[in-house]
């Protein structure tokens, strides 16, 4: 299962850390405590730190379509718009904005 983590994650995947995957802990994102499942899908690969700052409880984490979500506390002025760690992920947010683009090209029809 961990191998699947990090071939997915890469690395810590708290928007903006560099941390790799050799140095990160298995996180639950629904607390196994609670019911929560020890899947893929119910995982995710977090640096100490962000492990612990999800812990705190002012951070949460969702999956969305099986890509972990950041959601910021209120305080920080960043609260309710989901961020993903796109340091890991480059090349697949450039396939997917360039695939975005060109369905927005189809869309338009003929000028």
């Amino acid at each position: 299962m961990r191998r699947a983590l990090v071939a997915r994650d890469k690395g810590c995947a708290f928007p903006d850390c560099s941390i790799p995957a050799s140095w990160c802990e298995a996180h639950h994102v629904n607390p196994w405590s609670r019911g929560g499942r020890t899947s893929i899908g119910n995982g995710v690969l977090l640096c100490s730190r962000h492990h612990h700052v999800i812990h705190q409880g002012a951070w949460a984490v969702e999956t969305r379509r099986g890509i972990p979500w950041f959601r910021a506390p209120e305080n920080t002025g960043r609260a309710g718009k989901a961020r993903r760690n796109s340091y890991w992920q480059a090349g697949r947010i450039v396939r997917e904005e360039q695939s975005d683009k060109q369905s927005g090209e189809n869309d338009a029809g003929p000028g």
